[in-house]
């Protein structure tokens, strides 16, 4: 049943008078009904009496907004895509779809499905088992109206609990052995014949996703403590930064149990819970941190035998998993594939021509410690019934569930939280000197794989065996600020480092982001100009700053009226368009901001650049300025004007082009401008874009749910939006209607409290039971 605003008095009554007829004729009780109340944008506000119910109602809506995304994700984690797709097509994280099937194979055996699903609590389970009841009732009333035209065809079907254990467990490894799907797919011993052959071309876009990991899934996030804040109470900026499509693409909804839960923000698919959001007392936000989740340990390999390896003198057999993946055949058939899959006592090996080979001497194997993080789901719906930061932050450190990202939080009281406190391997300084080799830096850790006393160390106060206790990870808890841009752990606050920690945890001494910088800037200007108000936080986002800018637009300006010498005439376009441009990422920003992201990222791969260079002493204003009086620097400054001339000549941009001509989002056939730009330019809303056929760039990710949380004596007072906006069905109404206020930079209210929900002038609500349902089955029979 739905009821909106729309119905006059006398149908509302008749509607009123059926239901209590229907109610009266009813021979059984029938079960609580769940209400999903819906709001400007269409965010669902869903009510239930209990988990299973809530559960029910999330699933049910979720189907309403993103069936087809969800289908397509179902497919891609039961490692299906060869079977219906073709084994050649790509995933939208352009992996092969044969790759994509063996890893996930790998990845949700029966086994490890079944063994996370012991693991969690009766709540959980009754949230997961009401979200598959609801999905799969919204994908019945979908099937009988007719399927979107982007999910027509029998890869489309009900799913299972199983399902969306798959699809957190996915969620787990982002940050590990998930970036290896290729190497892991394609290792075979030296002596064999590849039965998977992953083309070159794979490892190079893969290689390519690891370097843009922190970008396409970064963040930014502020907290407000009482000693700046306007009011005295805490103030929160989330402002994480996710894909704009796919798996990974967040979803609003607003969760209520009455008497037990009340939560509003943001979740990924799948997930029956808030992974970013507020409630009553506190709001909390996450950003990928810098810490490693998973190590590789290099294998000395029997010279008699490249499938077996040494361990403390010992020739051990390298274990073989067989898997078998179906695959569409050019004819239509689907045929079986095996394929092999080797690991050692530290996990699978992995193999990527040129980086981790596997010959007659050595091989490679991954351990994730997420692949035995069985929490998470447990950990965030603690986190979403906590009613203190104190509350909070014990649930963190009690369950250790947080897989591969910080949490900042503030509360009502005027406090702040920083925790580092994800799943890290128990790898000591002392232990990584003495098992890795230091050529190979810290970027990537390779231990030891002989010696097992290179295995991870065990603390029996963890909550998991080979990863490090809460109380030894970084955390911070103040009452002026915390803020984080994906650096280490070191600087979340200037006034009170942290520092001595594992590198594998947190290295300090580090140059930091711009984006971290430009934060420790803004937070510094608004201490002198007084309290911070929302308006405040919200600026600091939409004011599309290119902090970078500041730093080395006065040189290059200087460069082009001095050192352009015999190129001055054929780069003159270049520096009348830097001239011109207002430093910013707005839409109606000049081309100059074109020219200056192509200038610096071709600079930045010139060593010593730099005429301040990086000080660990003043991290947040080194490195800076141009030393364009060095001849290899006005080198590279002419040859990256002169490239990005070309470059946008090919694309057709004309000096009056704007921001807003250039970047855009497209859905359903229409095209909306965003505004934005690279994080790596010191732009806090970043946003990630690709080149397109047509000259534009087509936005991939970046800013995703905004939000701005205060609060008063009447709770939380919350302004945001969901940049991509709540639906990915490009039929749907509310496909695009949140990206074009993002584009005008109108964030809303988000309604959170009954008077504003029932207030809200796009209210309406659908009530729905499961037992409607169950009766409308037998009916059939």
């Amino acid at each position: 049943m739905i009821i909106n605003r729309q119905l006059t008095r006398l149908s509302l009554a008749g509607a009123l008078i059926a239901l209590s007829l229907m109610a009266c004729a009813r021979s059984q009780p029938e079960a609580a009904g769940v209400d999903i109340r819906r709001t400007s944008f269409g965010v669902p506000h869903i009510r239930a009496d209990d988990e299973r119910g809530l559960g029910y109602g999330i699933g049910y809506a979720y189907a309403q907004d993103n069936l087809c995304l969800m289908a397509n994700e179902i497919v891609t984690v039961n490692g299906e895509r060869s079977r219906y797709f073709g084994p050649d097509q790509l995933t939208l994280e352009e992996r092969p779809n044969l790759a994509s099937d063996v890893f996930f194979n790998w990845l949700n055996t029966p086994e490890a499905v079944a063994g996370f699903w012991k693991t969690q609590t009766p709540q959980v389970r009754d949230l997961v088992d009401g979200y598959v009841a609801g999905y799969n009732r919204s994908l019945a009333e979908r099937q009988a109206q007719g399927l979107p035209a982007q999910c027509q065809g029998d890869w489309v079907r009900p799913i299972a609990a199983e399902d969306l254990v798959k699809i957190t467990r996915r969620l787990l490894v982002e940050g590990g052995v998930g970036q290896f799907a290729e190497a892991l797919a394609g290792a075979t011993p030296p002596a064999a014949v590849a039965a998977l052959a992953t083309p070159a071309q794979s490892f190079q876009v893969a290689a390519e996703r690891q370097q843009r990991f922190a970008l396409d899934r970064g963040s930014n996030a502020v907290a407000i403590g009482s000693e700046r804040s306007f009011n005295g109470r805490g103030m929160l900026l989330a402002n994480p930064h996710f894909p704009w499509i796919g798996g990974m693409r967040f979803y609003q909804m607003h969760l209520t149990i009455p008497g037990k839960l009340d939560v509003m923000g943001a979740a990924l698919p799948g997930l029956p819970m808030i992974n970013i959001g507020f409630n009553q007392h506190l709001a909390w936000t996450h950003t990928v941190d810098s810490s490693k989740h998973f190590t590789l340990y290099r294998l000395q390999l029997d010279p008699k035998d490249s499938t077996r390896y040494l361990l403390d003198g010992k020739s051990l057999p390298l274990d073989k998993q067989t898997l078998t993946v179906n695959v569409k055949q050019p004819d239509g058939q689907i045929k079986p594939m095996s394929h092999v899959v080797y690991s050692s006592a530290f996990g699978p090996v992995v193999q990527w021509p040129g980086k981790l080979d596997w010959d007659n001497k050595f091989a490679y194997s991954l351990r994730d410690a997420n692949l035995e993080n069985d929490r998470v789901l447990q950990q965030w719906y603690s986190m979403n019934k906590a009613t203190s930061l104190k509350e909070l932050q014990a649930s963190v450190h009690k369950i250790q569930g947080i897989p591969w990202v910080n949490t900042l939080a503030a509360d009502d009281k005027g406090q702040t939280l920083y925790m580092n406190l994800s799943v890290v391997p128990n790898v000591n300084a002392e232990k990584l000197a003495k098992c890795s080799d230091p050529r190979a830096g810290l970027q990537m850790i390779v231990l030891d794989g002989s010696n097992s006393e290179c295995a991870w160390d065990i603390d029996p106060t963890a909550a998991q065996k080979g990863i490090y206790a809460a109380d030894k990870l970084p955390q911070l808890l103040r009452n002026d600020y915390v803020q984080h841009s994906n650096d280490s752990a070191w600087l979340a606050n200037p006034a009170q480092p942290l520092t001595g920690f594992s590198p594998l945890i947190s290295q300090d001494s580090q140059p930091l982001g711009l984006r971290s910088r430009f934060a420790l800037d803004r937070l510094a200007s608004l201490s002198k100009a007084g309290p911070v108000a929302a308006a405040d936080l919200q600026r600091m986002v939409m004011d599309d700053q290119v902090y970078q800018a500041t730093q080395v637009m006065p040189d290059l300006l200087q460069f082009c009226s001095a050192g352009l010498g015999a190129d001055a005439a054929a780069l003159a376009p270049v520096c009348a368009s830097l001239k011109a441009w207002d430093g910013r990422a707005n839409l109606d920003s000049g081309l100059g901001l074109m020219h200056f992201h192509n200038v610096m990222r071709a600079l930045q791969q010139s060593p010593d650049i730099w005429r301040v260079a990086f000080d660990p002493k003043d991290p947040q204003h080194t490195p800076h300025g141009l030393a364009f009086e060095r001849p290899e620097v006005a080198t590279a400054i002419r040859q990256a004007m002169q490239a990005s001339l070309d470059l946008t000549t090919k694309m057709g941009l004309k000096p009056d082009s704007h921001w807003g001509d250039i970047q855009v989002v497209s859905s359903g056939g229409q095209q909306t401008s965003i505004h934005g730009g690279p994080g790596t330019l010191g732009i806090y809303n970043a946003i990630q874009s690709v080149p397109r056929a047509d000259g534009k760039l087509e936005v991939v990710s970046g800013t995703s749910y905004l939000q701005v949380v205060t609060f008063d004596e009447k709770g939380p007072q919350a302004q945001g939006l969901l940049a991509f906006s709540l639906s990915s069905d490009p039929a749907s109404k509310y496909s695009r209607d949140q990206t074009q206020a993002f584009s005008k930079k109108q964030l809303s209210v988000l309604p959170f409290t009954e008077q504003q929900i029932k207030a809200d002038p796009q209210y309406q609500v659908q009530t729905i039971r499961e037992s409607d349902e169950k009766a409308g089955k037998v009916a059939k029979q």
